[in-house]
């Protein structure tokens, strides 16, 4: 006999989980907000690369069937076929890359506004402290040039 009582009650269990898209960075907890910001940043730079190099890449292959030349029906078709089938895959790079830019900007008006705000007071204090910084070296060379203006009349 099993040592475990048989009933008719369901037994939830963990289901196998899909490992698809498989992400090598960091989980976030580990990673501080740039980091975090960095490797999105970088993900997003890597989808635009491969969906222009499709679009390149698709581009120099059409161009390089279209070459002029004594060609049977056979080969015109071949050629046909493989145009279409890269026009297709450059579609759907340019599809991806519309979307991806869309993507953009939702982050882009959707954004934190508090990190925009704080970048620009901060910056707006760096250039008010170069400003006064300036305003000093101005005053203090007007005053040595009306010093040694002063000094030359005396003396002269």
């Amino acid at each position: 006999m099993s040592d475990i009582p048989q009933t008719d009650v369901s037994r939830p269990s963990a289901l196998p989980t899909a490992k698809l898209l498989q992400r090598q960075t960091q989980p976030s907890i580990d990673q501080n907000s740039d980091e975090y910001l960095d490797a999105i940043e970088e993900e997003w730079n890597k989808r635009v690369d491969v969906e222009i190099e499709t679009l390149v890449d698709g581009m120099v292959d059409i161009v390089a069937l279209a070459a002029i030349g004594d060609k049977d029906k056979f080969r015109i078709a071949q050629e046909s076929f493989q145009a279409q089938c890269r026009a297709e895959s450059m579609i759907r790079a340019a599809n991806s890359l519309m979307s991806t830019i869309h993507s953009m900007k939702l982050l882009l008006l959707l954004s934190d506004e508090a990190q925009i705000a704080k970048r620009r007071d901060a910056e707006l204090r760096s250039l008010q402290a170069e400003k006064t910084d300036a305003q000093k070296k101005v005053a203090a060379l007007l005053d040595e040039l009306l010093l040694s203006s002063k000094s030359e009349g005396k003396n002269g």
